[in-house]
């Protein structure tokens, strides 16, 4: 028995955007993530991270991404026949994230097209701007995603 999907392949048209989120980190959230995967001083210790370059503390950027992933699953991932990632480029961390922001995530559908050696899947490549409270891109990637087809050909 096969599992019917909201969405498929052809619901990722170029030039389209879906805007979604709005999670809102705290001065826990950033030290408890960053402990376990982050340690750097900027990340876990508000004195040293006043010291820094950065003024205070931050979240890490892996922390920034991760939420990311969180909300794109929460907003459609999940309901979607996507079959993974073969990667992301470009990615980059523009504005340092600080306890009290709120992000949100808007992609941005920029190619999709049929994999050649296997036709029943396509492949979609976004941007993806992940947004502060003050619509701010603090982050940027771009990146592949996997998904079947409705149809194949």
């Amino acid at each position: 028995m096969s599992k019917h999907y909201k969405y498929y392949w052809e619901d990722f048209v170029p030039g389209s955007t879906r805007e979604f989120g709005g999670i809102e980190l705290t001065r826990e959230a950033i030290v408890e993530f960053a402990r376990q995967f982050d340690p750097q001083p900027f990340h876990v210790d508000e004195e040293a991270a006043r010291h820094s370059l950065f003024g205070g503390l931050i979240a890490s950027g892996w922390h920034t991404c991760a939420l990311a992933m969180r909300m794109m699953c929460d907003a459609y991932l999940l309901e979607a026949a996507s079959l993974g990632s073969p990667g992301v480029e470009n990615l980059r961390w523009l504005k340092p994230v600080r306890p009290g922001d709120v992000l949100r995530v808007r992609t941005t559908v920029l190619e999709a097209r049929p994999m050649e050696s296997k036709p029943h899947i396509g492949l979609v490549r976004n941007r993806w701007d992940v947004l502060n409270q003050k619509d701010e891109t603090v982050m940027q990637m771009e990146g592949y995603g996997m998904f079947r087809r409705r149809q194949a050909g």
